[in-house]
Parts: C-alpha cells; sequence; structure tokens
C-alpha cells in the first residue's frame, strides 16, 4: 500500500493533524482518508490533491481528475465508473459510481497461478483436547442438541440448572451449550435443498469441541426425526473411546415426563454420563497442524482491507505453513475476486469446484430477485465501502496468498469432503451468523473476526478473537476488540508483525492460556442456520 504522505510503499507513522491517505497501489486513482474524524473541504494531501469538499474517514478521495464514464480503481482493481466528472480532491462515495457488472464464469483461469508451498513453520503446539476420531478441541464442552424449535423453552430451562447445579461437580468441564436453532419442523424436509440445514446441524453436533458426545433432545412429532438428524453410521466416537449404543435421545412427548419438571429431570440425568466422559479429559500438546481456523468479517469498512484484513492474512499463512486448516468463506464477499480464486487453486477440480459453488449462489439469488449488490449494508457505506467489487477485494486478503486445496458446499465438514490440511474455501452466505454456522458445521475450533464497523458478534461453541481495523475502535471498544489492527494504519506495527502477534495470540487462545472478550463477557450469538429450501 502507498499513502499521500510518504512515497514509500508503507504507511507512514503520522502527526494527528498531518492530512492523510492511504492507496493500495501506484496505479490507483483514488485514496482513502486516514483522519480519525476525516479532512475538511481545503485540506491538503502531501504528495496530493487539495480536497474540494469534506470526506469522511475511510472514505475515497480523487487523487486525479476523473472524467464522466472513467474507471475508478482501488487495489489495482476496477471498483466502480465515474458517473459524473470527478476532480482531483473530490470525495468519491456510492452515489457517484456505477458498479461494475459481475465477472462471468466462463473462460476462468484454472490453476493457472497456483502458489508454491512456503518453508514448513516446525514447533509451534498448542494444548488442547484430543478426540478418538484424531480432531483436536481448544475447549472441552457439552453440547445439547435439539431437532426443533419447538424444545428450545424447555431446554433453556434445562441448561440454567445444568450449570447452576452439575457443571460445579465437573470443574474439567468448560460449559454447556445448547445448538438452538428454528429448524425442524414447518419446512419441505424432503426438498433438495434441505440436505443443507440437515446436515449443518449434524455436523455441529460432531465439532471437535465437544469431544464426541451427542445427546439429543427432540419433541417427538417433528418432521426432523432425531434418526434423520444423526444417522447411526455418523454417531461419532464418545469421549472416553467408546462406541456410543445408539443414540441418547431425550423426547418430551414421551409418556413417562408427566410434567414440565419431569421433562426438566430427564434431561438433567441424560447429561450426567455426558459430563463424567468429558470430565475425564485433559488437555495435552498438540500440533499447530491440529487448529481449525475459521476466518470472517463483519460490519466492514474501507479500512478492513488495509489493515484488519492483510494481517489475518498473513497469519493464515502462517497457519497453513504449521500444517493447520484454514477456511475462508463469505461467497457473495469473494464473487468479484472469483478470477483470483480460480488461477490459485492447487488443481483444475479445485478450481471447477469453486465456480460450482459461485454460480449455485448467482442461481440463488436469482430465484430471490436479489443480486450480490444486496450485500453492502448502511454501515459499509458508511464506512468508505461503495459497492461489493471494493468490499470483496478487501474481503478475500484476508485467506493470504495459499494455494487452495480443497472447497466446501455449505453445511459440509472437512471430514465429508476428506480434507486434511489447508486453505479451504467453505462456500457461506455473507451472513456473520449464518457463515459461523457452517464453518462450525466445516469443523472449526477456533476462529478470528474482523470488524471496521464494530459488533459484538459471539459464538458460544469455539472462541472467537475479535479484530478491530482502526484504532479508534479499538480504544472505544476496549473491552470488546482482542485485537487492534489500526495500529497497522498508525505506523506501530507492519502487517507481517501484527500478523505474527495473532500466530501467538491464536496459539493462546486455543490452549485455554487466554480468554477472548466474548467469552469473559459470554456474547453468544445463536445459530443461524442456511435453508435454501421452501417452509411450508
Amino acid at each position: 500500500m502507498s499513502t499521500c504522505t510518504s512515497s514509500a510503499m508503507a504507511v507512514a507513522s503520522p502527526a494527528t493533524d498531518t492530512p492523510r491517505a492511504i492507496s493500495m497501489h501506484p496505479n490507483d486513482n483514488v485514496a482513502i482518508v486516514a483522519n480519525l474524524g476525516g479532512l475538511a473541504a481545503g485540506a491538503q494531501l502531501p504528495n496530493g490533491p487539495q480536497l474540494r469538499e469534506r470526506v469522511p474517514q475511510g472514505h475515497k478521495v480523487a487523487l486525479t481528475d476523473i472524467a464522466e464514464g472513467a474507471e475508478v480503481r482501488r487495489y489495482n482493481v476496477t471498483i466502480g465508473y465515474a458517473n459524473r466528472d470527478l476532480p482531483a480532491g473530490s470525495w468519491v462515495n456510492e452515489n457517484v459510481l456505477t458498479m461494475p457488472a459481475a465477472r462471468g464464469l466462463d473462460d476462468l483461469p484454472m490453476a493457472t497461478h497456483t502458489p508454491a508451498a512456503q518453508p514448513p513453520l516446525e514447533g509451534y503446539t498448542f494444548e488442547g483436547y484430543r478426540n478418538a476420531d484424531g480432531t483436536v478441541g481448544t475447549r472441552n464442552l457439552l453440547a445439547i442438541s435439539t431437532t426443533v424449535q419447538c424444545v428450545a423453552g424447555v431446554v433453556e430451562h434445562a441448561l440454567q440448572r445444568i450449570r447452576a447445579e452439575l457443571l460445579p461437580r465437573y470443574p474439567n468441564v468448560d460449559g454447556v451449550v445448547v445448538l438452538e436453532h428454528g429448524y425442524g419442523c414447518g419446512v419441505a424436509i424432503d426438498a433438495p435443498d434441505a440436505i443443507v440445514p440437515i446436515r449443518t446441524l449434524r455436523n455441529i453436533s460432531r465439532n471437535p469441541n465437544f469431544g464426541g458426545e451427542v445427546m439429543i433432545v427432540s419433541l417427538g412429532c417433528e418432521k426432523l426425526q432425531p434418526e434423520r438428524l444423526m444417522p447411526a453410521n455418523s454417531i461419532p466416537i464418545q469421549a472416553d473411546g467408546s462406541m456410543s449404543q445408539g443414540l441418547d435421545v431425550m423426547r418430551l412427548q414421551d409418556d413417562e415426563h408427566v410434567g414440565f419438571q419431569a421433562m426438566i429431570d430427564a434431561i438433567l440425568a441424560q447429561a450426567v454420563p455426558h459430563l463424567e466422559r468429558l470430565n475425564r479429559r485433559r488437555r495435552e500438546t498438540c500440533p499447530a497442524s491440529d487448529l481449525v481456523v475459521g476466518v470472517q468479517c463483519g460490519g466492514s469498512d474501507a479500512f478492513s482491507g488495509v489493515t484488519a484484513n492483510p494481517a489475518v492474512g498473513f497469519c493464515a499463512d502462517l497457519l497453513v505453513r504449521a500444517g493447520a486448516t484454514i477456511m475462508f468463506s463469505e461467497t457473495t464477499e469473494v464473487r468479484d475476486s472469483v478470477e483470483q480464486l480460480t488461477k490459485r487453486a492447487e488443481s483444475v477440480e479445485v478450481a471447477e469446484a469453486i465456480i460450482h459453488e459461485m454460480a449455485w449462489y448467482d442461481a440463488y439469488l436469482q430465484r430471490g430477485q436479489a443480486d450480490r449488490s444486496a450485500n453492502t449494508s448502511p454501515g459499509n457505506k458508511k464506512g468508505g465501502l461503495s459497492n461489493i467489487v471494493e468490499k470483496a477485494m478487501g474481503s478475500v486478503i484476508k485467506s493470504g496468498t495459499s494455494a487452495i486445496n480443497g472447497v466446501l458446499s455449505p453445511g459440509e465438514s472437512l471430514r465429508d469432503r476428506g480434507i486434511e490440511k489447508g486453505l479451504v474455501y467453505a462456500a457461506t452466505p455473507a451472513s456473520d451468523f449464518i457463515c459461523g454456522a457452517l464453518q462450525l458445521a466445516a469443523g472449526m475450533n477456533l476462529h478470528i473476526f474482523t470488524t471496521g464497523r464494530g459488533t459484538p458478534y459471539g459464538l458460544a461453541e469455539v472462541p472467537v478473537v475479535k479484530v478491530a481495523t482502526r484504532t479508534d475502535l479499538a480504544r472505544r471498544w476496549h473491552d470488546l476488540m482482542d485485537v487492534n489492527a489500526g495500529r497497522i494504519a498508525d505506523g506501530e506495527l507492519s502487517i507481517e508483525e501484527l500478523g505474527w502477534e495473532m500466530f501467538h495470540l491464536l496459539l493462546d487462545v486455543a490452549s485455554g492460556r487466554k480468554q477472548t472478550w466474548a467469552e469473559r463477557w459470554k456474547l453468544h450469538n445463536a445459530l443461524v442456520l442456511f435453508n435454501p429450501g421452501p417452509v411450508t
């Protein structure tokens, strides 16, 4: 990246009153204003134009005269076309841009620029919970799976009693979570796309942080019967290495449950053997290659692609070098960078799988009479992101530079596809909560989440490391953000230095040596399933 305060390809250390604008490539004809509070009309950018109007922080300023119809370039990519003349120093936002058409999915480069493997990183470890199936948990949790929303109130009541009465007896269990959702009945359960929410729930129940312990609470009359949620061949090996003798299901409608308290007592009794097995587990030293890290962004701003996401991308490369598995997602947020993805694919087959997922999602949006432009939120635009093309260029950076060696469809797990290590594209919608649920289903045991506008997002099932793109956000939300990537724009750290810092932080969080702010405050968003099928 370059700045209008320095000719070097790095962010200069700023004085707070010095006008600053950051560009990402020498061919860019716009840069984003870096100063807190923005810059007033008349501000003079060093080595750049004088501002013709006030430009808010994170928003773009024209570095040269841009004629009507001409390309507006950021990241050395055309993010739009000027819909009127934009003299140098003009504020460039969504109102003065026409968005480019989406790149077609034909004639894409297919595994033509597969990156060479970087030197391995050896000797890095964390303290995790090894499971009988070879996966490793970063937390030791009892999960209560549910088949239908109808049981949510009852299970929530039981959850409070388990926490108050049972957990103190099992000090090696980190907590209990309920896999509550809005699915299970009133849906077209046999529709072709019904497999997406069903396999999502099934695979979340098998997440490494749950130690192979599956207990299910069912109503009894729902369409998603327990045996359909968890067929016999999908029941994992239990925490003590033994095979389950069948599904452990408690049905509220069974005759023996006479009254509400009987239901609650039955759930508590059901939980005890699972807690006993989980409590016998201990952390052990595991190689960093046992990490499965999901990367995601939400509440993005123009700094996301300058600070937080590039640092996460560098960290992702370190994790790949250490043998770990990294998942990036958010189909609509990488759709406009599809050419970058297919040429980075490890093989033509992987490139074809990427295209398949993009085409499937294009058709899904078309059925809903929507398009990719619906993604960009009011907050994104207020933070300086004019459209989905600009947002995509900043989003894909968090995948790093490694070869893409696997692709997952929504709700699939790494085990479903036989993917063991490396950089994986796990296709998901861009919704924070749906993406998080699908990455849990894929097998994620650690999550890293970047934000520019700010969000208290968290998951009960895995630790979520939150990264602020700007120092101002990190300062204001000092007890919600775990990492301040704004130090890159402030000139305090390089992308590489922050990437290494995050790498070591992830090992500490995975080991339980450090808690994230979301864990401390128990900020846990509900699971939101992706259900592209009809509701009846």
